[in-house]
């Protein structure tokens, strides 16, 4: 089971690095990795057990923050609309998305980074992704709204480019121009 000391923090090599491509059919190995991942975005929004294992909240994870440097996320999250968005992926990549921005108005955190960094981070509104589940199925999500924010915040996990590397460095609450604010 991964606990906050299996997490990665900010300034780690890892964080910064490409992620390799998972070998498919995945490695028993590989599978555990990638079904532990998901196991903690459940567990660290479950109050009993994030509580007895001290487990900060998140709504997803990448294999780099647990020091593996290969392409897999968790995700596990209610959108908007109360629907459960709940995947693991291995290879997940971002094949179209929206010219249309949004954004959190909280900002963004991060399992990686201990303090809050505050400001806006621009997304695409819309997002379309495939990877593959952990039996080797491909699946292709449409998303939007905090799911889509989540995916490309994990994604980019994968390429070594963290959450605030977007946020305006002069200005990191400057309006962001036909962009949609999502609460949170």
């Amino acid at each position: 089971m991964i606990t906050m000391e299996d997490i990665v923090r900010d300034g780690h090599p890892v964080l910064r690095k490409t992620a390799k491509e998972v070998p498919l059919p995945a490695s028993e190995e590989d599978q555990k990795i990638l079904s532990s991942l998901h196991e903690y975005v459940k567990n660290s929004q479950d109050p009993t057990i994030s509580e007895q294992y001290e487990l900060r909240p998140g709504i997803g994870l990448a294999a780099p923050q647990i020091n593996v440097s290969k392409r897999m996320i968790a995700v596990h999250l209610q959108d908007e609309k109360n629907q459960l968005i709940s995947y693991a992926l291995f290879n997940p990549k971002i094949v179209s998305h929206s010219v249309e921005q949004s954004y959190l108005t909280s900002g963004e955190g991060c399992l990686s980074v201990d303090e809050a960094i505050p400001g806006f981070v621009p997304r695409h509104a819309r997002v379309t992704v495939k990877g593959f589940d952990i039996d080797g199925k491909e699946i292709k999500l449409r998303l939007k709204g905090i799911a889509a924010v989540c995916f490309q915040h994990e994604i980019d996990h994968l390429n070594g480019i963290m959450f605030y590397d977007y946020i305006n460095k002069e200005d990191p609450f400057r309006p962001l121009e036909n962009a949609i604010p999502i609460e949170r």
